[in-house]
């Protein structure tokens, strides 16, 4: 749920998606997109509640290696664009409606 909620975020703000739960030699990617020329790899992170922090915060340094790497590999299926990593937090807090907070070039 956490992940269509993120797929319709970026479309409402321009983002072609370009492939959902893609899976590579090296990991899966929950959202690949396209804004304004460039590659976008989107890591979505859902919690429920306030126990866990952030959803953000999850993405700790292992993932952060994992995305690199996939960043890597995208690069070479798309040597002539720039390529970003984001991450999408998704809070399912108390029975509130869903907050999204994207975070833009998170992991570099």
């Amino acid at each position: 749920m956490g992940e269509d909620l993120a797929a319709e975020y970026l479309t409402k703000n321009k983002y072609k998606i370009i492939d959902r739960n893609l899976e590579l030699f090296c990991g899966e990617i929950d959202i690949l997109a396209e804004v304004r020329g460039t590659i976008v790899i989107v890591e979505v992170k859902t919690v429920r509640g306030s126990g866990f922090g952030l959803a953000q915060e999850l993405v700790r340094y292992k993932k952060q290696q994992k995305l690199k790497l996939l960043g890597r590999a995208i690069a070479q299926k798309y040597p002539t664009s720039t390529i970003r990593i984001d991450v999408i937090g998704v809070d399912f807090s108390c029975g509130m409606p869903a907050k999204i907070e994207h975070i833009i070039n998170a992991v570099y």
